[in-house]
């Protein structure tokens, strides 16, 4: 709770400074109980998330607007590509392996935001001011010899939308939804609810029973996430046939 009110009271600073100054103000990146923390909260000027490409999951919170300024700027982040020198003789590396090499350099896990892996090399965005630190010390992921070099963006193919998946449920009910992808029992799905581990859109969401939006993002910590593109037919016996996008 402690740290919840020190985040809490950094946002508000960044954004009346944003506010008094006329400029734009950045936090670094927050995970998705933070996120919700801050859409949840009044602040003294309009405020977007961003973390780096369409859909991302840890984000900036960005204080300030065009419309506030008269001008826009691009939020401080970097895109860093981390590859094996040899991909012949690499081993096969995880989100987990690429995440535990970073922070294993003394690295807070807030000045990172997604990893996202493509043919065994990790493109993961981070802030501006650390990515020349990354690029210079990280030298392995696990046993593996890398290198590292900013880059724009990731390859098109690693940030597009999912191809749609379809599934069979009773509903458009949030906890049947999440059974049906994660392929859960309702009592475990009903389970994520009460442990907090459920966001729709960037935001907690508490009630299993809540209808989802076509077009909603729904994360769920351990499992993954999905967007719900609705309805696609209804059957004969009264089940609907939704269509989802599955982030690998």
């Amino acid at each position: 709770m402690e740290n919840d009110k020190i985040l809490k009271d950094h946002l508000s600073d960044l954004a009346r400074r944003a506010r008094e100054g006329s400029y734009y103000t950045y936090s670094n990146f927050l995970s998705l109980s933070e996120q919700d923390m801050l859409l949840k909260t009044k602040t003294e000027i309009r405020f977007s998330l961003f973390g780096g490409y369409e859909n991302a999951e840890r984000k900036l919170a960005v204080f300030g607007s065009e419309d506030d300024f008269g001008y826009t700027e691009d939020a401080p982040i970097v895109c860093v590509k981390i590859e094996p020198r040899m991909q012949k003789y690499a081993e096969k590396l995880s989100h987990r392996d690429f995440l535990g090499s970073v922070v294993g350099l003394g690295l807070e896990r807030d000045v990172t935001g997604d990893i996202i892996i493509c043919e065994n090399v990790g493109y993961m965005f981070c802030l501006e001011s650390i990515a020349p630190f990354i690029t210079e010390n990280l030298t392995k992921v696990r046993r593996t010899e890398v290198k590292c070099e900013a880059v724009i963006s990731p390859p098109e193919k690693t940030i597009a939308l999912p191809d749609e998946q379809a599934f069979f449920v009773a509903s458009e009910r949030l906890d049947g939804v999440i059974s049906a992808v994660f392929g859960l029992s309702r009592s475990e799905s009903a389970k994520l609810f009460g442990q907090k581990l459920v966001f729709c859109d960037g935001k907690l969401c508490e009630n299993s029973d809540k209808t989802i939006p076509e077009n909603s993002i729904i994360s769920v910590r351990g499992y993954g996430r999905f967007i719900y593109c609705g309805i696609a037919k209804t059957t004969k016996k009264g089940r609907l046939c939704i269509n989802t996008r599955v982030f690998k």
